[in-house]
């Protein structure tokens, strides 16, 4: 290890680790608080940058296993080996109160000067100040975006402005059980089949197999957000959400039709497939032939079953996906050390030695020649089959949606609430619809 850098490491987990975490009532509190502190450190300097000279140390906080603290640190040491006057005070944690701590280092002045974030959160912090907006950097390439796929680092752009990296991109898969589908000769889900063929094919594997065809999806953000667009709607549309009631009666109705039809699993077990955590994933539990998940989570499930796994698009047509960031790293708009930290994003992205190293524990890098050549060197099947569909759907992706509000942390528990009591019967698809609209709405304030 480097003799400047020092790590300081929270429990660890054996969650996903590209999984963030949700927003708690702590980490709301400590947020509200650090809006005048970064407002305040924000005015002592424009985004122009800091002109740095001499020794620097950085500070970097992210969230994640040991495997991913093991592999940052030496990414970090090779730009310490090749720029002496740069050292790193490394934070990182698991996930679970990643937020609450982000928030609680903000609020304190205490913020890193780069940090990790995600989708559900880049938002709210661009909008409170926190993020330094990167779009002077890239225009004069210290921030080479120009091998990254362009539907990918503009899902960092906030109100116009670049408030994150992406350091990893994924999309949605649906994962199957092969191993299930070549024992009972069925065939196995195609990237382009309609919803209603795939509804219509889970079913007969449910006849056939004994096994219900496919989790149901209808808490899923990340279906319904797909079968929207194809409706020519989306999540969210500028500062409000991107539907009607009438949209979401319409979802949780083709569901319902699923479930009568006994193509999904019993409301009981479709609950334990809404959880998050990988090995309750009802694919790897062998309580449905399918799961709805990101693809790169494939070499996690695959770790929880002995059965082979296959991976498509969601049903529809698939340009209605796209390239999603992982997660981002960010830079903290009051640090005093914004030229070096966005130098060292750059090179945690661009350069070749350090995507070797990193390969794809964030994602599938978001250089386009990185990834090639870490690709080339991936011996694990399953990762080789996530990068396979992911460079094979990228051909067909669509543009990137705006990045999600604040409150869509709020807004994903909201839709499982909602689509819960449907399931269970405790209400019809147009009550839950209405119930989860007016939550929704009130989440996103």
């Amino acid at each position: 290890m480097h003799p400047a850098t020092t790590i300081t490491a929270g429990a660890r987990t054996t969650r996903d680790h590209r999984t963030s975490p949700g927003p708690t009532r702590r980490r709301l509190l400590a947020a509200a608080l650090a809006v005048p502190l970064v407002l305040g450190a924000a005015a002592c300097g424009d985004d122009a940058g800091s002109g740095d000279s001499g020794k620097v140390e950085l500070s970097i906080f992210w969230w994640g296993a040991d495997s991913r603290a093991a592999l940052t640190e030496q990414a970090l040491n090779l730009y310490s080996r090749k720029h002496p006057d740069v050292t790193f005070k490394t934070t990182w944690q698991a996930n679970q109160g990643y937020f609450d701590k982000l928030a609680t280092l903000t609020a304190g002045g205490n913020a890193p000067d780069i940090f990790q974030i995600d989708d559900n959160f880049l938002t709210e912090y661009a909008a409170r100040n926190v993020t330094l907006d990167l779009t002077p950097y890239a225009g004069d390439k210290r921030l080479d975006l120009s091998r990254f796929p362009e539907s990918l680092w503009k899902y960092g752009v906030v109100d116009g402005k670049l408030a994150g990296v992406a350091f990893g991109e994924n999309t949605q898969g649906l994962v199957y059980n092969k191993t299930l589908l070549d024992k009972h000769k069925l065939p196995a889900p195609t990237t382009g089949m309609s919803w209603a063929d795939h509804i219509a094919w889970a079913e007969k594997v449910s006849q056939t197999a004994k096994v219900p065809g496919t989790q149901d999806p209808s808490a899923d953000y990340k279906a319904f957000w797909v079968w929207l667009r194809q409706q020519g709607k989306d999540l969210y549309a500028d500062k409000a959400l991107g539907f009607t009631e009438q949209d979401v009666t319409a979802w949780f109705q083709l569901w319902k039709g699923a479930r009568d039809r006994g193509a999904t699993p019993t409301a009981d077990v479709i609950h334990e497939g809404n959880q998050t955590d990988i090995s309750k994933q009802l694919v790897v539990t062998g309580k449905a032939a399918t799961s709805w998940v990101w693809a790169n989570q494939m070499p996690e499930l695959k770790k929880n079953t002995d059965s082979e796994l296959g991976v498509v698009a969601y049903p529809g047509d698939p340009s209605a996906q796209w390239a999603r960031a992982s997660m981002y790293l960010s830079v903290f708009r009051g640090s005093p050390h914004r030229d070096t930290a966005v130098d060292v994003i750059n090179f945690l992205a661009n350069d070749p030695e350090a995507g070797r190293i990193l390969g794809t524990d964030r994602g599938l890098p978001s250089n386009l020649d990185i990834r090639k050549a870490v690709s080339e060197s991936v011996t694990d099947p399953a990762m080789k089959l996530s990068i396979q569909v992911e460079n094979e759907l990228g051909a067909t992706f669509g543009p990137s949606p705006q990045v999600p509000l604040k409150g869509h942390s709020k807004v994903r528990a909201e839709l499982i609430k909602a689509a819960e009591e449907v399931q269970y019967g405790r209400r019809t698809p147009a009550q839950g619809a209405a119930a989860f609209v007016t939550a929704a709405r009130a989440a996103i304030g």
